[in-house]
């Protein structure tokens, strides 16, 4: 059978879903595929660009429709849909993390910060260090929870993660604090 890059993608975030990111390997996915994994290098050249299209491919299938239209509330929209679609996934937060930290995939999450906090009025410095401040928080928060979450489901802890309810009170304290910022300019 012929397979197509989105195949293989797909193929790729089953197996990570179901088996961990530490399982996902490029002999792993060609087996599961039934190809030889010399076939997946003509969809991917390495392992890295696998991880940046399941990044990228986390991202679009957690997309949903954005309302809001003061700076502030997009800011939550986009950190809620951040959130929201790496913890569908097992792994799925390590995995957009990484793509993240090298700099991979085409769906970079900060964009959208970056829009919101500029029409907040922040200056530019402030748009980057804030943008930067906001995806520390949802990426740390988010890996966090989920590891807290795997851990409990295999009897490796006995307390419930920290959810969503700590994930927006922390992040209204970063949107206070860049609202006081913006008020002082």
């Amino acid at each position: 059978m012929r397979y197509h890059r989105s195949d293989v993608v797909a193929r790729a975030i089953e197996v990570l879903d179901e088996y961990g990111l530490e399982s996902l390997t490029m002999r792993r996915l060609a087996s599961e595929l039934g190809v030889q994994p010399s076939a997946l290098y003509h969809h991917v050249p390495n392992k890295q660009s696998l991880l940046a299209a399941v990044a990228d491919e986390i991202l679009q299938r957690g997309g949903r429709p954005r309302h809001a239209e003061r700076w502030d509330r997009r800011v939550i929209e986009v950190c809620a849909e951040l959130r929201d679609a790496m913890l569908a996934y097992r792994d799925g937060a390590e995995v957009v993390v990484t793509a993240h930290t090298f700099g991979l995939g085409a769906r970079e999450p900060a964009t959208a910060l970056r829009s919101a906090l500029g029409d907040g009025g922040l200056p530019g410095d402030l748009v980057d260090v804030g943008t930067r401040a906001i995806l520390h928080l949802v990426f740390g928060h988010t890996v966090e929870e989920q590891t807290a979450m795997q851990a409990a489901s295999a009897g490796a802890i006995d307390r419930n993660p920290d959810g969503a309810a700590d994930f927006e009170q922390g992040l209204q304290l970063l949107l206070d604090g860049l609202r006081a910022r913006v008020s002082a300019s």
